[in-house]
């Protein structure tokens, strides 16, 4: 493991970051403690969408938005169904998508090694913490042995923290949302506008309304469009 006074010192510095910018300064200092090629946050919502913070390029983390790698990508893929580590050797990288985007990143220079931590938190999130390297294989097991403890308690206290201040956790609301709320939302959040919504419920606008603003109410959402959003956020609803 690394010296236990730095690895402490890097477990406070995530705890008083302010900000997912900050929280990646504090992965690149960790980088360079263990002399890393990168660590990598992602955090990965029930709508799908992908946030994080990294010591990556910003050329291969635009690419990488670009091109949705996201939904390719056997380490999202792989870890979700994971509890433990997963060392990126023992993933499918077989599809033909999933080479030609292993060739793009090691292109990037993200490295040949990798090995994530995945963790969930409330609310449907899923995050994953993974670091990578470019080096021989035996060379690699001997790291992640050593660094592995280290590397799960790393990955909670960042995914702790994000979610302290991500703009797309939010608790789960104290009072559930009833059954004709979930579905006022769901037909906003397909994109329906109220008339319509109101007719496929077969009830009136203003009955409508008022489910939307119980709903936006028990979201603690500034709008209906804040309450749709969190609703699908916090898995609530499905789109």
């Amino acid at each position: 493991m690394v010296r236990r006074h730095s690895f402490n010192a890097i477990l406070e510095l995530i705890e008083s970051s302010a900000n997912l910018e900050e929280i990646g300064e504090v992965l690149a200092q960790f980088r360079n403690l263990v002399d890393l090629d990168h660590v990598i946050y992602r955090w990965v919502d029930r709508s799908g969408s992908v946030s994080g913070c990294s010591t990556l390029p910003t050329a291969w983390q635009d690419r990488y938005s670009a091109m949705s790698y996201h939904r390719i990508d056997p380490v999202v893929i792989g870890c979700y169904t994971a509890f433990h580590p997963v060392d990126w050797r023992d993933l499918d990288w077989s599809a033909r998508l999933a080479s030609a985007y292993r060739k793009d990143s090691i292109a990037f220079g993200v490295g040949n090694q990798g090995y994530s931590v995945p963790v969930r938190g409330p609310a449907g999130q899923y995050a994953i913490l993974s670091i990578t390297k470019s080096c021989e294989g035996e060379v690699w097991d001997k790291f992640t042995q050593k660094h592995s403890r280290d590397l799960i308690l790393l990955a909670h206290y960042v995914n702790r923290r994000a979610l302290e201040f991500e703009v797309s956790y939010y608790p789960t609301p104290e009072q559930p949302l009833s059954m004709r709320e979930s579905e006022a939302l769901s037909l906003l959040a397909e994109g329906m506008s109220r008339a319509r919504a109101a007719e496929a419920m077969a009830i009136s606008e203003h009955t409508l309304r008022v489910y939307i603003e119980g709903a936006r109410s028990k979201l603690q959402a500034q709008n209906t469009t804040h309450a749709v959003a969190r609703a699908v956020t916090m898995g609530l609803i499905a789109t």
